[in-house]
Protein backbone atom coordinates (compact mmCIF):
# COMPACT_ATOMS: atom_id res chain seq x y z
CA UNK A 1 0.00 0.00 0.00
CA UNK A 2 1.23 3.31 -1.16
CA UNK A 3 0.55 6.30 0.99
CA UNK A 4 0.97 10.27 0.18
CA UNK A 5 0.69 13.37 2.07
CA UNK A 6 0.57 16.25 0.11
CA UNK A 7 1.69 19.27 2.10
CA UNK A 8 2.02 22.66 1.10
CA UNK A 9 4.83 23.45 -0.91
CA UNK A 10 5.43 19.81 -1.61
CA UNK A 11 8.05 18.74 -4.20
CA UNK A 12 6.30 15.89 -5.56
CA UNK A 13 4.86 15.90 -9.28
CA UNK A 14 1.25 17.18 -9.21
CA UNK A 15 0.21 14.84 -12.05
CA UNK A 16 1.01 11.48 -10.26
CA UNK A 17 2.20 12.15 -6.84
CA UNK A 18 2.95 8.69 -5.72
CA UNK A 19 4.34 7.63 -9.21
CA UNK A 20 8.17 8.09 -7.81
CA UNK A 21 7.15 6.08 -5.18
CA UNK A 22 5.52 3.08 -6.81
CA UNK A 23 8.94 3.52 -8.41
CA UNK A 24 11.25 2.73 -5.76
CA UNK A 25 9.30 0.22 -4.35
CA UNK A 26 9.20 -1.79 -7.49
CA UNK A 27 12.78 -1.48 -6.90
CA UNK A 28 12.87 -3.18 -3.59
CA UNK A 29 10.70 -5.56 -5.30
CA UNK A 30 7.33 -5.07 -3.64
CA UNK A 31 4.06 -5.16 -5.91
CA UNK A 32 1.43 -2.18 -5.25
CA UNK A 33 -1.90 -3.21 -4.70
CA UNK A 34 -3.36 0.36 -3.90
CA UNK A 35 -2.86 4.22 -2.99
CA UNK A 36 -4.29 6.83 -0.95
CA UNK A 37 -3.36 10.58 -1.55
CA UNK A 38 -4.68 12.91 1.26
CA UNK A 39 -4.14 16.62 1.65
CA UNK A 40 -3.05 18.47 4.63
CA UNK A 41 -2.01 21.96 5.84
CA UNK A 42 0.65 20.11 8.33
CA UNK A 43 1.07 17.04 9.67
CA UNK A 44 -1.26 15.44 12.40
CA UNK A 45 1.50 15.41 15.59
CA UNK A 46 0.12 12.10 16.72
CA UNK A 47 -0.33 9.97 13.02
CA UNK A 48 0.86 12.21 10.40
CA UNK A 49 -2.04 11.22 8.63
CA UNK A 50 -4.80 11.75 11.41
CA UNK A 51 -6.39 8.67 13.20
CA UNK A 52 -9.94 8.62 10.41
CA UNK A 53 -7.30 8.18 7.39
CA UNK A 54 -5.38 5.76 9.16
CA UNK A 55 -8.51 3.70 9.70
CA UNK A 56 -9.29 4.49 6.35
CA UNK A 57 -5.42 3.06 5.44
CA UNK A 58 -6.16 -0.06 7.36
CA UNK A 59 -9.38 -0.67 5.61
CA UNK A 60 -8.50 -0.75 1.96
CA UNK A 61 -4.88 -2.59 3.43
CA UNK A 62 -7.19 -5.69 4.70
CA UNK A 63 -9.48 -5.26 1.62
CA UNK A 64 -6.36 -5.51 -0.80
CA UNK A 65 -4.44 -8.04 1.43
CA UNK A 66 -1.23 -5.89 1.48
CA UNK A 67 1.70 -6.51 4.24
CA UNK A 68 3.06 -3.04 3.96
CA UNK A 69 2.01 0.38 4.00
CA UNK A 70 4.86 2.46 2.46
CA UNK A 71 4.50 6.56 3.16
CA UNK A 72 6.24 9.31 0.95
CA UNK A 73 7.30 11.04 3.63
CA UNK A 74 9.49 10.55 6.49
CA UNK A 75 7.43 9.94 9.97
CA UNK A 76 8.80 10.29 13.62
CA UNK A 77 9.62 6.61 15.56
CA UNK A 78 6.12 8.26 17.52
CA UNK A 79 4.06 8.44 14.52
CA UNK A 80 4.53 4.85 12.86
CA UNK A 81 4.09 3.47 16.47
CA UNK A 82 0.70 4.87 16.69
CA UNK A 83 0.18 4.15 13.09
CA UNK A 84 0.79 0.67 13.67
CA UNK A 85 -1.64 0.17 16.78
CA UNK A 86 -4.46 2.07 14.91
CA UNK A 87 -4.27 -0.26 11.87
CA UNK A 88 -3.71 -3.53 14.11
CA UNK A 89 -6.66 -3.06 16.21
CA UNK A 90 -8.53 -1.65 12.79
CA UNK A 91 -7.48 -5.05 11.34
CA UNK A 92 -8.52 -7.22 14.37
CA UNK A 93 -4.98 -8.05 15.12
CA UNK A 94 -2.66 -7.92 18.49
CA UNK A 95 -0.44 -5.36 18.43
CA UNK A 96 2.70 -7.58 17.90
CA UNK A 97 1.35 -8.44 15.03
CA UNK A 98 1.20 -4.65 13.28
CA UNK A 99 1.91 -4.54 10.10
CA UNK A 100 5.31 -3.10 8.30
CA UNK A 101 4.92 0.40 8.09
CA UNK A 102 7.94 2.10 5.90
CA UNK A 103 8.55 6.13 5.49
CA UNK A 104 10.27 7.18 2.40
CA UNK A 105 13.75 7.28 3.91
CA UNK A 106 13.74 3.16 5.14
CA UNK A 107 12.45 2.28 1.71
CA UNK A 108 15.47 4.43 -0.22
CA UNK A 109 17.21 2.95 2.74
CA UNK A 110 16.60 -0.61 1.88
CA UNK A 111 17.38 -0.04 -2.10
CA UNK A 112 20.72 1.50 -1.51
CA UNK A 113 21.77 -1.67 0.91
CA UNK A 114 20.88 -4.05 -2.10
CA UNK A 115 22.79 -2.15 -4.46
CA UNK A 116 26.04 -1.38 -2.54
CA UNK A 117 28.67 -3.37 -3.61
CA UNK A 118 31.94 -1.64 -2.47
CA UNK A 119 33.47 -1.92 0.92
CA UNK A 120 32.97 2.09 0.58
CA UNK A 121 29.38 1.96 -0.62
CA UNK A 122 28.51 -0.69 2.17
CA UNK A 123 29.81 1.17 5.17
CA UNK A 124 28.23 4.68 3.83
CA UNK A 125 24.92 2.31 3.50
CA UNK A 126 25.64 1.17 7.29
CA UNK A 127 25.98 4.68 8.95
CA UNK A 128 22.84 6.38 6.95
CA UNK A 129 20.77 3.11 8.74
CA UNK A 130 22.19 3.31 11.97
CA UNK A 131 21.75 7.46 12.04
CA UNK A 132 18.32 6.23 11.07
CA UNK A 133 17.93 3.17 13.55
CA UNK A 134 19.00 5.64 16.29
CA UNK A 135 15.71 7.33 17.29
CA UNK A 136 14.18 4.75 16.75
CA UNK A 137 15.26 2.61 19.22
CA UNK A 138 12.75 2.90 22.00
CA UNK A 139 9.97 1.98 19.46
CA UNK A 140 11.37 -0.99 18.67
CA UNK A 141 12.02 -1.66 22.45
CA UNK A 142 8.35 -1.37 22.80
CA UNK A 143 7.76 -4.94 23.81
CA UNK A 144 9.15 -4.39 27.07
CA UNK A 145 6.89 -1.54 28.33
CA UNK A 146 3.59 -3.40 27.34
CA UNK A 147 5.20 -6.50 29.32
CA UNK A 148 6.04 -3.98 32.41
CA UNK A 149 1.84 -2.93 32.05
CA UNK A 150 0.84 -6.35 31.87
CA UNK A 151 2.39 -7.34 35.40
CA UNK A 152 0.99 -4.08 37.18
CA UNK A 153 1.09 -0.45 37.93
CA UNK A 154 5.10 -0.14 38.46
CA UNK A 155 6.03 -3.14 36.22
CA UNK A 156 8.47 -4.28 39.02
CA UNK A 157 10.82 -6.58 37.61
CA UNK A 158 11.02 -5.76 33.75
CA UNK A 159 11.30 -1.69 33.85
CA UNK A 160 15.09 -2.07 34.74
CA UNK A 161 16.08 -4.95 32.28
CA UNK A 162 14.22 -2.87 29.58
CA UNK A 163 15.67 0.17 30.31
CA UNK A 164 19.00 -1.49 30.58
CA UNK A 165 18.56 -3.51 27.24
CA UNK A 166 17.71 0.06 25.46
CA UNK A 167 20.49 1.85 27.07
CA UNK A 168 23.22 -0.74 25.84
CA UNK A 169 21.54 -0.89 22.39
CA UNK A 170 22.08 3.00 22.24
CA UNK A 171 25.82 2.68 23.50
CA UNK A 172 26.55 -0.24 20.29
CA UNK A 173 24.55 1.74 18.14
CA UNK A 174 26.79 5.16 18.84
CA UNK A 175 29.84 3.29 19.31
CA UNK A 176 29.23 2.05 15.50
CA UNK A 177 28.21 4.91 14.05
CA UNK A 178 31.44 6.64 15.40
CA UNK A 179 33.13 3.75 14.10
CA UNK A 180 31.77 4.27 10.70
CA UNK A 181 32.47 7.73 10.80
CA UNK A 182 35.81 7.36 11.45
CA UNK A 183 36.65 4.75 8.79
CA UNK A 184 34.59 6.41 5.83
CA UNK A 185 36.33 10.11 6.89
CA UNK A 186 39.57 8.38 6.49
CA UNK A 187 37.95 7.16 2.92
CA UNK A 188 36.92 10.36 1.95
CA UNK A 189 40.28 12.23 2.96
CA UNK A 190 42.33 9.80 0.49
CA UNK A 191 39.53 10.05 -1.96
CA UNK A 192 39.43 13.62 -1.68
CA UNK A 193 43.22 13.57 -2.05
CA UNK A 194 43.15 11.53 -5.09
CA UNK A 195 40.72 13.30 -6.25
CA UNK A 196 42.22 16.63 -6.47
CA UNK A 197 45.67 15.16 -7.48
CA UNK A 198 44.19 13.48 -10.99
CA UNK A 199 42.29 16.83 -11.40
CA UNK A 200 45.47 18.93 -11.49
CA UNK A 201 47.14 16.69 -13.80
CA UNK A 202 43.84 15.90 -16.32
CA UNK A 203 40.39 17.39 -17.37
CA UNK A 204 37.84 15.82 -15.53
CA UNK A 205 34.37 15.30 -16.87
CA UNK A 206 31.53 14.19 -14.61
CA UNK A 207 27.81 12.47 -15.45
CA UNK A 208 25.00 14.17 -12.75
CA UNK A 209 21.43 13.16 -13.18
CA UNK A 210 18.16 11.90 -11.59
CA UNK A 211 18.44 8.19 -10.97
CA UNK A 212 17.46 6.06 -13.76
CA UNK A 213 17.46 9.06 -16.30
CA UNK A 214 20.37 6.98 -18.63
CA UNK A 215 23.40 7.95 -16.98
CA UNK A 216 25.44 4.79 -17.08
CA UNK A 217 23.87 4.12 -20.18
CA UNK A 218 25.91 7.23 -21.31
CA UNK A 219 29.03 5.96 -20.12
CA UNK A 220 29.21 2.92 -21.13
CA UNK A 221 28.42 3.89 -24.43
CA UNK A 222 31.37 6.47 -24.23
CA UNK A 223 33.91 4.41 -22.57
CA UNK A 224 32.65 0.90 -23.33
CA UNK A 225 33.09 0.50 -19.75
CA UNK A 226 30.54 -2.26 -19.18
CA UNK A 227 29.04 -0.31 -16.24
CA UNK A 228 25.66 -2.13 -14.53
CA UNK A 229 22.76 -0.44 -16.42
CA UNK A 230 18.96 -1.31 -15.40
CA UNK A 231 15.82 0.00 -16.00
CA UNK A 232 15.80 0.38 -12.30
CA UNK A 233 16.52 3.47 -9.92
CA UNK A 234 19.92 3.64 -7.79
CA UNK A 235 20.99 0.83 -10.32
CA UNK A 236 24.93 2.57 -9.69
CA UNK A 237 25.84 3.61 -6.38
CA UNK A 238 29.64 3.37 -6.71
CA UNK A 239 31.51 6.36 -8.97
CA UNK A 240 33.33 4.68 -11.77
CA UNK A 241 36.04 6.63 -13.78
CA UNK A 242 37.40 6.14 -17.21
CA UNK A 243 39.41 7.30 -19.57
CA UNK A 244 37.01 9.12 -22.89
CA UNK A 245 38.76 9.97 -25.95
CA UNK A 246 37.41 13.19 -27.98
CA UNK A 247 38.62 14.33 -30.92
CA UNK A 248 41.70 15.18 -32.47
CA UNK A 249 43.79 12.60 -29.74
CA UNK A 250 42.24 14.78 -26.46
CA UNK A 251 41.77 12.73 -23.75
CA UNK A 252 39.90 13.20 -20.58
CA UNK A 253 38.74 11.39 -17.48
CA UNK A 254 34.79 10.75 -17.57
CA UNK A 255 32.88 9.56 -13.90
CA UNK A 256 29.57 8.23 -13.17
CA UNK A 257 27.92 8.83 -9.94
CA UNK A 258 24.73 7.66 -8.17
CA UNK A 259 21.54 8.92 -9.28
CA UNK A 260 19.76 11.69 -7.25
CA UNK A 261 16.36 11.56 -6.28
CA UNK A 262 13.92 14.28 -4.49
CA UNK A 263 14.16 14.27 -0.90
CA UNK A 264 17.18 12.39 -0.53
CA UNK A 265 18.14 11.35 3.13
CA UNK A 266 20.14 13.81 4.74
CA UNK A 267 22.04 11.21 6.32
CA UNK A 268 22.14 9.45 3.17
CA UNK A 269 23.53 12.45 1.51
CA UNK A 270 25.81 13.19 4.12
CA UNK A 271 27.07 9.23 4.19
CA UNK A 272 27.55 9.40 0.30
CA UNK A 273 29.87 12.72 0.41
CA UNK A 274 32.73 10.58 -0.78
CA UNK A 275 31.44 9.37 -3.45
CA UNK A 276 29.86 12.40 -4.59
CA UNK A 277 32.91 14.42 -4.49
CA UNK A 278 33.72 13.21 -7.90
CA UNK A 279 30.97 15.88 -8.91
CA UNK A 280 32.18 18.82 -6.54
CA UNK A 281 35.94 18.40 -8.25
CA UNK A 282 34.74 17.85 -11.91
CA UNK A 283 35.94 20.19 -14.16
CA UNK A 284 32.49 19.84 -16.10
CA UNK A 285 29.20 18.26 -15.24
CA UNK A 286 27.09 16.51 -17.92
CA UNK A 287 23.90 16.30 -16.76
CA UNK A 288 21.34 13.75 -18.28
CA UNK A 289 18.00 14.06 -18.49
CA UNK A 290 15.61 11.78 -19.03
CA UNK A 291 13.47 14.38 -21.85
CA UNK A 292 10.43 12.36 -22.04
CA UNK A 293 9.71 11.41 -18.38
CA UNK A 294 6.33 12.94 -17.60
CA UNK A 295 8.55 14.12 -14.55
CA UNK A 296 11.20 15.79 -16.31
CA UNK A 297 11.44 19.63 -14.61
CA UNK A 298 10.73 18.14 -10.87
CA UNK A 299 14.11 15.98 -12.03
CA UNK A 300 15.40 18.78 -13.42
CA UNK A 301 14.89 20.63 -10.34
CA UNK A 302 16.37 18.22 -7.87
CA UNK A 303 19.52 17.36 -9.33
CA UNK A 304 20.61 20.62 -8.86
CA UNK A 305 19.09 20.80 -5.46
CA UNK A 306 21.70 17.83 -4.72
CA UNK A 307 24.17 19.54 -6.41
CA UNK A 308 23.85 22.70 -4.46
CA UNK A 309 23.81 20.83 -1.27
CA UNK A 310 27.35 19.05 -1.87
CA UNK A 311 28.64 22.42 -3.44
CA UNK A 312 28.89 22.11 -6.57
CA UNK A 313 25.63 23.94 -7.86
CA UNK A 314 28.58 26.65 -9.62
CA UNK A 315 30.34 23.97 -11.73
CA UNK A 316 29.82 24.24 -15.33
CA UNK A 317 27.63 22.23 -17.21
CA UNK A 318 26.33 20.95 -20.02
CA UNK A 319 22.49 19.56 -20.36
CA UNK A 320 21.82 16.47 -22.44
CA UNK A 321 18.09 16.04 -23.08
CA UNK A 322 18.37 11.86 -23.13
CA UNK A 323 16.05 9.40 -24.27
CA UNK A 324 14.83 11.65 -27.72
CA UNK A 325 14.79 8.14 -29.52
CA UNK A 326 11.51 7.85 -27.57
CA UNK A 327 7.79 9.26 -28.60
CA UNK A 328 8.13 10.70 -25.73
CA UNK A 329 11.27 12.26 -25.90
CA UNK A 330 10.51 13.60 -29.33
CA UNK A 331 7.33 15.28 -28.27
CA UNK A 332 8.89 16.81 -25.14
CA UNK A 333 12.34 17.93 -26.96
CA UNK A 334 10.77 21.59 -28.28
CA UNK A 335 9.97 22.44 -24.92
CA UNK A 336 12.77 21.74 -23.44
CA UNK A 337 15.41 23.16 -26.25
CA UNK A 338 13.10 26.28 -25.64
CA UNK A 339 14.02 26.34 -22.22
CA UNK A 340 17.41 25.81 -22.71
CA UNK A 341 18.87 26.39 -26.30
CA UNK A 342 22.57 25.17 -25.42
CA UNK A 343 20.89 21.98 -24.52
CA UNK A 344 22.50 18.66 -26.54
CA UNK A 345 19.58 15.88 -27.74
CA UNK A 346 21.23 12.58 -27.23
CA UNK A 347 20.32 9.01 -26.99
CA UNK A 348 22.38 7.17 -24.74
CA UNK A 349 21.44 3.97 -25.97
CA UNK A 350 21.59 4.36 -29.57
CA UNK A 351 24.37 7.02 -29.68
CA UNK A 352 22.51 9.63 -31.61
CA UNK A 353 23.51 13.03 -30.84
CA UNK A 354 27.24 12.02 -29.50
CA UNK A 355 29.27 13.53 -31.83
CA UNK A 356 27.80 16.84 -31.13
CA UNK A 357 28.62 16.10 -27.28
CA UNK A 358 31.94 14.78 -28.39
CA UNK A 359 32.27 18.37 -29.86
CA UNK A 360 30.99 20.14 -26.85
CA UNK A 361 33.40 19.33 -24.36
CA UNK A 362 36.61 18.90 -26.74
CA UNK A 363 35.80 22.87 -27.59
CA UNK A 364 35.14 23.49 -23.31
CA UNK A 365 38.75 21.27 -22.62
CA UNK A 366 40.34 23.30 -25.45
CA UNK A 367 39.67 26.59 -23.74
CA UNK A 368 40.97 25.03 -20.38
CA UNK A 369 44.09 23.71 -21.75
CA UNK A 370 47.59 25.23 -23.19
CA UNK A 371 49.85 24.55 -25.90
CA UNK A 372 53.95 24.52 -24.80
CA UNK A 373 57.41 23.66 -25.17
CA UNK A 374 59.07 23.32 -22.21
CA UNK A 375 62.61 22.59 -22.08
CA UNK A 376 64.58 20.81 -19.53
CA UNK A 377 68.03 19.23 -18.59
CA UNK A 378 68.59 15.60 -19.37
CA UNK A 379 69.66 14.72 -16.30
CA UNK A 380 66.91 15.76 -14.31
CA UNK A 381 65.02 12.68 -14.48
CA UNK A 382 62.09 13.02 -12.04
CA UNK A 383 61.15 16.97 -14.11
CA UNK A 384 61.19 14.95 -17.14
CA UNK A 385 58.90 12.23 -15.67
CA UNK A 386 56.58 14.59 -14.25
CA UNK A 387 56.01 16.06 -17.53
CA UNK A 388 55.65 12.88 -19.17
CA UNK A 389 53.26 11.41 -16.95
CA UNK A 390 51.04 14.67 -16.77
CA UNK A 391 50.89 16.40 -19.64
CA UNK A 392 50.08 14.85 -23.39
CA UNK A 393 53.35 15.34 -24.98
CA UNK A 394 53.07 15.76 -28.87
CA UNK A 395 56.89 16.16 -29.55
CA UNK A 396 60.80 15.31 -28.25
CA UNK A 397 64.08 16.98 -29.53
CA UNK A 398 67.33 16.38 -27.59
CA UNK A 399 70.03 18.82 -27.83
CA UNK A 400 73.13 19.90 -25.92
CA UNK A 401 72.15 18.09 -22.90
CA UNK A 402 68.86 19.18 -22.95
CA UNK A 403 65.32 18.33 -24.05
CA UNK A 404 62.37 20.28 -25.55
CA UNK A 405 59.11 19.00 -24.70
CA UNK A 406 55.95 20.28 -27.27
CA UNK A 407 53.03 19.47 -25.06
CA UNK A 408 49.27 20.01 -24.22
CA UNK A 409 48.72 20.56 -20.18
CA UNK A 410 45.88 21.53 -18.29
CA UNK A 411 46.55 25.46 -16.66
CA UNK A 412 46.92 24.13 -13.24
CA UNK A 413 49.72 21.58 -14.01
CA UNK A 414 51.26 24.08 -16.28
CA UNK A 415 51.35 26.92 -12.91
CA UNK A 416 52.39 24.09 -11.09
CA UNK A 417 55.32 23.16 -12.97
CA UNK A 418 55.98 27.37 -13.24
CA UNK A 419 56.68 27.12 -9.48
CA UNK A 420 59.79 24.75 -10.54
CA UNK A 421 62.58 26.67 -11.19
CA UNK A 422 64.32 23.86 -12.98
CA UNK A 423 61.66 24.40 -16.35
CA UNK A 424 61.56 27.15 -18.38
CA UNK A 425 58.27 27.56 -20.28
CA UNK A 426 59.12 28.50 -23.70
CA UNK A 427 55.82 29.52 -25.32
CA UNK A 428 52.17 29.20 -24.16
CA UNK A 429 48.90 29.62 -25.90
CA UNK A 430 45.45 28.25 -26.60
CA UNK A 431 45.69 24.92 -27.72
CA UNK A 432 45.41 24.71 -31.84
CA UNK A 433 43.94 21.79 -33.57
Amino acid sequence: MLVGVILPGSTADPRDPLGELASLAKTAGAKVVGQIIQRRHKPDSGTYIGTGKAKEIAALAKAKDADVICFDNDLSPGQIGALEKIIAEEMGKKRTEAMKILDRSELILDIFATRAQTHEAKLQVELAQMQYTYPRLTRMWGHLERIAGQSGGLGIGTRGPGETQLETDRRIVRKRISDLKSDIEKIQERKSRLVAARNREHFTVCIVGYTNAGKSTLFNTLTAAGTYADDKLFATLDTKTRAWKLERGTEVLLSDTVGFVRDLPHNLVASFKATLEEAVHADLLLHVLDVGHPHAQQQFDSVHEVLEEIGAKKKPELLLLNKIDTEEGTDAFPFWRTLHPDAIPISAKTGKGLTDLHEAVYQYVRGQQVDVTLEADVGNGKLISFIESHTRVREREFSDGRVTFRAIMGKQTLADLARNEQVEVKTVGDVTD
